[in-house]
């Protein structure tokens, strides 16, 4: 019933276009891995339309790492594995888009970070009188004697990020980890060992990239400017028709305008029970990427690809004017989605 999200097509192609300059450049100095992080704590659906705008080298998708009960080791493998594979055919260069909630969903440090939301939550009080040094040591005695062992193996950086940084629901704040930096280092000291064992012969040189506020902030493209007048269209509709505690929808968004097709959706439907600050509320169910879903499997079948060869695509800045097939064009998820 919830097609898109507003504001999705806007920040995804803007984010592509920035993510296609930096490819262009990467394939022009040909001597830098470019990591970069992509807005999207929760879910990976920023991250996995840019993948298919761009064509990137590596892609990593939170849902799957999850699905596939995936380490921290595991991921890193698999890019070294990609960049050593590279470099044997002389291109010691590529890009690595990584979700924010990357870390999130590994499943060993989201046990951690459950255990760490009670276990602060329970003495809020206590810890918010005691300095940072004690708190992390309060934490390494009262955790778990599994969760104790993965927290003490992440560097001390994020170890003390998973520790002290919160958002007002008592959560982590995963946009202040880096986890772009953080796995560019575990990379370069994996190949740095396989150079050793004559595993990696080439030269692993890395930049670090964030894009959040950049996107979210743009100009609207024609498509979220159509869809958000009639997403507060159809809301008054509703409003005059006295329906209350409704959601506004408006669906069939691949097709053009006027043959889109709005109603409500009933905001108690979209609700279940989350655990926030160690309590169950209820919140608006997460809508993640499904790894059975069209979208996500077109890009599973083009990824290995895209992984060997270099086959970017730069997709410039949003069009607003000249043909509808150019600056009306909706985000690949959609495509796929509706094809």
């Amino acid at each position: 019933m919830i097609e898109t999200s507003f504001g999705f097509d806007t920040a995804t192609k803007t984010y592509s276009e920035v993510i296609g300059n930096i490819e262009r450049d990467c394939n022009s100095a040909r001597k830098y891995w470019h990591f970069i992080k992509l807005m999207g704590r929760s879910a990976s659906h920023v991250t996995l339309e840019c993948a298919l705008q761009v064509q990137p080298n590596i892609t990593l998708i939170g849902e799957e790492v999850e699905a596939k009960n995936q380490t921290l080791d595991d991921i890193v493998t698999y890019i070294a594995t990609i960049v050593a594979d590279r470099a044997a055919r002389g291109m010691n260069f590529g890009t690595v888009l990584v979700p924010e909630g990357l870390i999130e969903f590994i499943p060993a440090i989201k046990k951690l970070i459950a255990e760490l939301n009670d276990l602060i939550a329970a003495n809020q009080a206590e810890f918010d009188t005691i300095g940072a040094d004690e708190k992390i040591a309060f934490i390494k005695a009262h955790l778990s004697a599994a969760n104790a062992a993965i927290f003490n193996s992440l560097p001390a950086g994020v170890s003390r990020q998973l520790a002290l940084e919160r958002d007002p629901h008592g959560n982590v704040q995963v946009s202040l980890i880096e986890t772009e930096q953080l796995l560019a280092e575990m990379v370069a000291t994996k190949l740095a060992a396989w150079k050793k064992e004559g595993k990696f012969t080439g030269k692993f040189s890395t930049q670090h990239h964030f894009f959040g506020y950049e996107g979210r902030c743009a100009a609207p493209s024609n498509f979220d400017a159509d869809y958000c007048y009639s997403l507060g269209y159809n809301a008054a509709m509703l409003i005059a028709d006295g329906k209350t505690g409704y959601m506004s929808s408006v669906r069939n968004t691949t097709a053009p305008a006027a043959e889109w097709i709005a109603g409500g959706i009933p905001i108690t439907a979209m609700m279940n029970m989350e655990r926030r600050a160690g309590e169950m509320k209820p919140v608006i169910r997460k809508a993640l990427v499904e790894l059975d879903g069209a979208p996500f499997k077109a890009f599973a079948a083009m990824r290995d690809e895209w992984a060997k060869e270099t086959l970017y695509v730069y997709p410039g800045p949003i069009q607003y004017f000249g043909p509808s097939e150019v600056c009306d064009q909706t985000t690949k998820t959609l495509q796929y989605e509706q094809a």
